[in-house]
């Protein structure tokens, strides 16, 4: 039987909400526990977000990989993100999995994410984005917003603060498209919002210029 019986899930991680943050990036929930190679946000190893990151910043794929290649070193990605100015969250903190596996087409919304709360730990940011179809629809049913198309990016006004929301694809290998496509949808934002600056990649792409 492949169902959970409607049995709701709570959100096992806080929000990473360094005080410099600039840009918060939003999924939709994180896999099973069973799938996790460390305990931080995009934990699945067959999860790119942290392939596409270090490919942008460090022209290196496997960047945040650990040396035996089986995990990601989760505190060279904590020190990256604080130095960054890069808040991570989920766009819900209570599911229902309607199958027993990681699939957003799957996922029951609950409960939405406190958005107000988020910016409010985050003065500094102002930037959102969602890393999938399943994030992007919750949110903006929570702000009531229009969705950008992929790669793209819409101002909105919330809670006294003037936004950017972006849409980026999904790191999931479950939209089949390669790191380096996925990573210029990417690089655009991190350039845009100030992140990617004074990093190994972009000294030696102004060095070729």
């Amino acid at each position: 039987m492949n169902t959970t019986d409607n049995i709701s899930e709570l959100h096992p991680l806080e929000p990473f909400l360094p005080a410099n943050a600039r840009l918060l990036m939003l999924g939709s929930f994180p896999p099973q526990r069973i799938r996790w190679s460390m305990d931080f946000f995009y934990p699945n190893l067959q999860n790119d977000m942290w392939r596409i990151i270090g490919h942008i910043f460090y022209g290196e794929r496997e960047h945040f990989l650990s040396d035996d290649r089986r995990h990601f070193d989760k505190a060279r990605i904590v020190d990256f993100c604080n130095e960054r100015g890069l808040a991570l969250y989920d766009t819900a903190v209570e599911v229902i999995r309607l199958k027993n596996n990681a699939s957003d087409n799957f996922l029951q919304v609950v409960r939405e994410v406190d958005l107000p709360a988020l910016l409010a730990a985050v003065p500094l940011c102002r930037a959102i984005a969602t890393t999938g179809q399943k994030a992007t629809d919750t949110l903006c049913a929570v702000m009531g917003c229009e969705q950008p198309p992929i790669g793209g990016c819409t101002r909105f006004e919330y809670a006294g603060r003037s936004m950017r929301l972006y849409r980026m694809p999904s790191s999931s290998r479950a939209y089949p498209r390669p790191v380096e496509w996925k990573a210029e949808f990417y690089r655009p934002m991190f350039e845009a919002e100030g992140l990617l600056q004074d990093t190994p990649a972009e000294l030696g792409r102004e060095q070729n210029v």
